[in-house]
């Protein structure tokens, strides 16, 4: 049965409109038609009401159809119009018949307009709500700079008295993201790390941005790493209990204070001995958590908020003082706004669905009044930001300055929590009533559902893109490049009906010209590399469309096959980042011991026979097993040789970037997240361990002789 048998034209037409798909296809290669109910359901989240499965005329869905192709007509500009430097652009001008439009060009950087001529020809006429109008193509000027500009039009009509101005956001991105001169001559290795995985003897049962910088010291000198990739570092909940997923954040464009270490903030020093004791005591009262197999943020949290409240007391230097208050001028408005939701959520609690409905909107008078009469609880989550931003910073310094090229990579989640702090901020932005997540494909077989509110790609134009350029700018600060989760999310994302199961979904497109273009320009003025992660379900011509922009794919070794057999490492993409493993699989010792499969069957996972799995897993084991040893890579027949040996393999990639996990350097076997689950499995909550399941620290890895081994397999 076909889409149009089951699904009134108009809905149809209507859909294909608002870039919602009607089929898609799967990992198998077979077209999936999407039903009537989930697009009525997908169009509702867009603002779209196009009937109900009850309405098989498809009257409802007409009557939205012509909305929607009226809509453009009815604005002199697009919301948003992108460019490519040293490329013209064309966009639509609608003009009543009559009127006369004066045009001009606002740069970012000048103060001085560029006037711009619009053509006298219209393209096209049509009849409007009465009023005959008039589109006229424009060609924008080549010649303009990069940056983020507007383009402004004074409208005076005859018919109404005066004029009026309208404009729309001018984004002139670069062609592609330059790589660093240096990555063409040699390739930057380094490691990934799930920093809280990461702990010392002196952290509070949580690896911190302490650690991080101490990883990223030896990492750089003893071993000549160019990089760490770390997992998202975005703010969770602002008090216990804390979401354990680094990939559902409360907010992607603030950090997580949970990676300070309070004793490193200049202020501790200038506190009392009494207080500087107590502050002792609770770091004291964290350290037996370091050996433990279960990572107990919400313990850490609860002695850190403690201890940086009395840090906060302290009084701050005149200099200092100065540049906490430039910090927060630089992050308004988007700063306040949420420290207003974190002192809000201390109060009400952090589902702001549930708050008082005068609260729920973040430009109402009530929280406005809150934030007033709660001002020094505002400014504490404020200080806090800073403080990571600080410690962020020192990480950076101490990367770079242990020889590191690039230094910290940070990862940008896909999205956030539907009633956290940036589904609060960005209400009219998210979408309601569907969540994100991926189809099935061989490794999920039921599909995921991430429980995150997309944003609306009608809203991201109506916003300018500020709300994804506030997002990458945040990621971008003090870090070397960023990976970007489930960069297939530039060009569609999967969304899936409230109430619905994955499988029930489809495919919603984003204008990947704006996205790719917003992703340029910051990432070029920052001076980073940019890694996105490509697996999964890809669209044709996607990978290709991001390595001519200048985005690194993503290359993980066991997804690498042609025929069941392993892809020849020479044959890998150049401009990616290569891996043996990935934080959504089990470490490499734990892969070639089929834990993935014993685990997901423990889990009910599998679709299939388990039995069949494991010996199709088996099978795979073994093909890269013969191929390692018929490149006399081998030396032994233990996991941990086999380990190595695998790195050695991949050492042969072209490819511009090379990450080593830590879980690899320490022999860990058990995965730190199993993809479809939430309390079924400990995800993001199992410390780094080595072959034989005792904890290892960051002490203990830099002795660890299986870290100098698998280094010198992927060095040679």
């Amino acid at each position: 049965m076909t889409v149009t048998d089951a699904v009134p034209p108009a809905l149809v037409e209507l859909a294909e409109r608002c870039g919602v798909a009607t089929s898609y296809t799967d990992a198998r290669g077979v077209r999936q038609d999407i039903t009537a109910r989930t697009l009525r359901a997908v169009l509702a989240a867009m603002g779209v009401r196009a009937g109900d499965d009850d309405d098989e005329s498809g009257t409802t869905a007409r009557e939205a159809l012509e909305e929607n192709r009226l809509r453009p007509w009815r604005r002199v500009l697009p919301p948003t119009i992108v460019a490519r430097r040293g490329a013209s652009a064309r966009c639509a001008v609608h003009v009543p018949r009559g009127a006369t439009v004066t045009l001009s060009a606002h740069l970012e950087d000048s103060a001085a307009p560029l006037d711009v001529e619009l053509p006298d020809t219209p393209a096209e006429s049509m009849e409007v709500d009465g009023v005959l109008v008039d589109r006229v193509e424009l060609d924008l000027p080549a010649s303009l700079p990069l940056g983020w500009h507007r383009l402004v039009a004074v409208v005076s009509d005859p018919s109404a008295p005066g004029s009026r101005t309208v404009e729309s956001t001018l984004l002139v991105a670069p062609q592609s993201i330059p790589v660093p001169a240096d990555l063409t001559r040699r390739r930057a290795a380094g490691l990934a790390a799930q920093i809280y995985q990461v702990r010392s003897e002196q952290s509070w049962g949580v690896g911190d941005l302490a650690d991080l910088a101490d990883l990223a010291g030896w990492a750089g000198r003893d071993l000549g790493a160019d990089f760490v990739l770390v997992n998202p570092m975005h703010a969770g909940e602002p008090f216990p209990p804390v979401e354990p997923s680094p990939y559902l954040p409360t907010t992607r464009r603030f950090a997580s204070p949970l990676y300070l270490r309070p004793e490193q903030i200049p202020e501790y020093t200038a506190l009392a001995d009494e207080d500087r004791r107590r502050i002792d005591d609770l770091a004291r009262s964290q350290h037996p958590h370091n050996s433990r197999d279960t990572i107990d943020r919400d313990s850490s949290w609860s002695a850190k908020l403690d201890a940086l409240r009395m840090v906060f007391s302290a009084p701050l230097s005149d200099d200092r003082a100065r540049e906490f208050d430039a910090f927060v001028v630089e992050q308004e408005p988007g700063l306040h706004r949420f420290a207003t939701w974190c002192a809000l959520a201390a109060e009400a609690g952090p589902d702001w669905s549930r708050w008082p409905e005068d609260l729920r909107d973040p430009d109402s008078d009530a929280v406005a009044r809150y934030a007033h009469d709660h001002a020094e609880e505002v400014r504490f989550h404020q200080w806090l930001q800073w403080q990571v931003a600080q410690q962020r910073a020192g990480a950076q310094r101490a990367a770079l300055s242990a020889g590191m090229r690039l230094g910290i990579l940070h990862d940008l989640a896909v999205g956030v929590h539907p009633t956290g702090a940036d589904a609060w901020a960005l209400h009219r932005s998210l979408a309601r009533g569907v969540t994100v997540g991926a189809p099935p494909d061989a490794y999920n077989q039921l599909g995921q559902d991430w429980s995150q509110p997309p944003l609306r790609p009608d809203a991201l134009a109506e916003d300018g893109y500020r709300p994804f350029r506030d997002i990458v700018r945040a990621a971008l600060r003090d870090s070397g490049g960023i990976r970007i989760d489930h960069v297939l999310g530039l060009f569609r994302l999967w969304w899936i009906p409230s109430g619905l199961a994955p499988t029930e979904g489809t495919y919603v497109r984003y204008d990947h010209e704006a996205m790719i273009g917003v992703l340029a320009l910051e990432a070029s003025r920052a001076g980073a590399v940019v890694v996105g992660e490509d697996l999964g379900t890809v669209a044709p011509g996607v990978r290709e469309e991001l390595s001519e922009r200048g985005v690194m794919g993503t290359s993980v070794m066991w997804f690498e096959q042609e025929d069941g057999r392993p892809t020849p490492p020479e044959d890998y993409r150049r401009l990616c980042m290569a891996s043996v493993t990935t934080h959504d699989l089990p470490p490499t010792a734990g892969y070639v011991d089929l834990v993935h499969v014993d685990v997901r069957e423990e889990l009910g996972q599998l679709t299939g026979d388990a039995e069949q799995e494991r010996l199709d897993a088996a099978a795979e084991i073994r093909s890269y097993t013969e191929a390692v040893r018929q490149r006399g890579l081998l030396e032994g027949d233990s996991p941990e040789d086999l380990v190595v040996a695998l790195h050695a393999f991949l050492s042969a990639a072209p490819s511009l970037l090379y990450a080593v996990s830590v879980a690899d350097l320490a022999g860990d076997r058990r995965p730190v997240n199993m993809p479809g689950t939430s309390e079924e499995y400990p995800n993001w909550r199992v410390p780094l361990t080595d072959s034989r399941g005792a904890v290892v620290s960051v002490e203990g890895l830099r002795d660890s002789g299986l870290a100098g081994r698998v280094w010198g397999a992927v060095a040679r």
